[in-house]
């Protein structure tokens, strides 16, 4: 049973918003929108208290997006196998979802665990973090109503 439905971003965490938005839109990438996330939501996808970081969501042309995140608290570290969303560079690959349960569940079958645990943000989300293979993190994504 396939738990995927879409595509849905990849997100990258780097020290300097700006020029890395600046980079990717100069690549012919567009803003599609910006802002900052704090609070119950992150702090339980990330598994970091107190997070604070502010975003900008990117689209491609042909329609799929690049979230670029820059980490006001705590701060960005340097990388490791074990990295947490504030660590710069790659840190998820984004794929929406049917059931968030079934498919964090199938996940842990196979010995692959939450990061933190799922979130849900305004009603509207469910989402959580999976590290994977080699440290990589998937981020299950599911719409609600």
């Amino acid at each position: 049973m396939s738990h995927i439905t879409r595509f849905d971003h990849i997100g990258i965490t780097v020290a300097d918003l700006d020029a890395a938005t600046a980079f990717f839109t100069k690549l012919g990438l567009e803003v599609e929108g910006t802002g900052s996330v704090e609070g119950e939501f992150i702090e339980a996808v990330c598994a970091i208290p107190g997070a604070k970081c502010n975003i900008v969501m990117l689209k491609s042309p042909d329609g799929y997006n690049l979230e670029l995140a820059s980490f006001v608290r705590p701060a960005h570290t340097p990388g490791s196998p074990d990295a947490l969303a504030n660590e710069l560079g790659l840190r998820n690959v984004s794929f929406e979802v049917e059931d968030i349960q079934a498919a964090v569940d199938a996940c842990a079958e196979d010995g692959y665990g939450l990061v933190g645990r799922i979130g849900e943000y305004q009603g509207a989300v469910k989402m959580a973090y999976v590290r994977g293979p080699e440290g990589i993190v998937v981020s299950l994504f599911q719409r609600l109503g």
